[in-house]
């Protein structure tokens, strides 16, 4: 019986490209080979491929979050809001898988966990860079963090770069002070390596955006554009906090730090202030 499948037709008269011997493809473009051969299994447990694939997924959107909201950040500070609310917009949707990747690790049960977390060590999602840097560019500031990159001088100085650098908040509280609020000078010219504190007059400037949006109409977007990404972080923060309770329960981290405990602590901190508390004053 003859075949139906017809190669020559899928390789020539659709116009396909078969010949790669002088071209690039696919995989060379997206460096596949590289990047399919970075799961190294420590033991011989399957799950253990699960565990890593999510890490390094997660890494690869924080990569692209960091992106987006250093170009965002760089917009705002020069007028271009439209920019860096496509940019920051694409951050809410890159959060949204994010979280969802907590979804699939969640099938991880406890025992199988167990099999394989003597491996790790002491590495531990805790030193991840690119999530401090995600922390950084949004303007939470911790200065012990730094120490753990002491290691790599390369690495040090980028984080230190951005530790030192306004943040996505700064720059809007800036961009307030440019359409004449008062902002209070201490707020304006702060040291940014320090962890911004709440300020009355910030919080009148916000408060005033929301209560006329037809006249700051670009202040009141950038509003809500952060409220999404600090939103979706805290989802995000929550269901870290939880899936590490289901796998691991009370436990201390492979990092050494409280596990669960930590991870709640941090779920009380907030990057925008002012705009979640004006909310109860609108």
């Amino acid at each position: 019986m003859q075949s139906s499948f017809n190669w020559e037709f899928l390789s020539d008269d659709n116009g396909a490209y078969t010949d790669f011997k002088e071209k690039m493809t696919y995989g060379d473009y997206l460096q596949l080979e590289s990047l399919l051969n970075s799961q190294k299994r420590l033991s011989d447990h399957h799950d253990e491929m699960l565990f890593i694939v999510i890490h390094q997924v997660s890494e690869l959107w924080l990569k692209l979050m960091i992106h987006e909201i250093e170009s965002a950040t760089t917009a705002i500070k020069q007028d271009e809001f439209q920019t860096a609310f496509k940019m920051l917009a694409r951050v809410s949707k890159i959060q949204s898988q994010i979280i969802q990747a907590w979804d699939v690790l969640s099938t991880l049960t406890p025992s199988e966990y167990m099999e394989f977390r003597g491996y790790l060590g002491n590495a531990s999602g805790f030193q991840s860079y690119q999530y401090r840097l995600v922390e950084f560019v949004l303007g939470y500031k911790t200065p012990h963090i730094l120490k753990i990159y002491e290691k790599n001088p390369v690495l040090h100085q980028r984080l230190k770069a951005a530790f030192e650098a306004p943040g996505l908040y700064d720059v809007s509280i800036q961009a307030l002070a440019k359409q004449g609020f008062p902002i209070n000078q201490l707020v304006l010219s702060r040291d940014f390596s320090k962890e911004y504190i709440q300020d009355s007059t910030v919080a009148d400037a916000w408060l005033a955006v929301y209560r006329d949006t037809e006249s700051y109409w670009d202040l009141y977007q950038l509003a809500e554009k952060l409220v999404d990404i600090e939103d979706w972080f805290q989802q995000w923060r929550f269901r870290h906090m939880k899936t590490v309770e289901r796998i691991i329960g009370h436990k201390t981290g492979t990092g050494g730090t409280s596990g669960v405990g930590y991870l709640k602590k941090v779920l009380d901190h907030y990057f925008f202030p002012e705009l979640w508390e004006i909310r109860t004053k609108l």
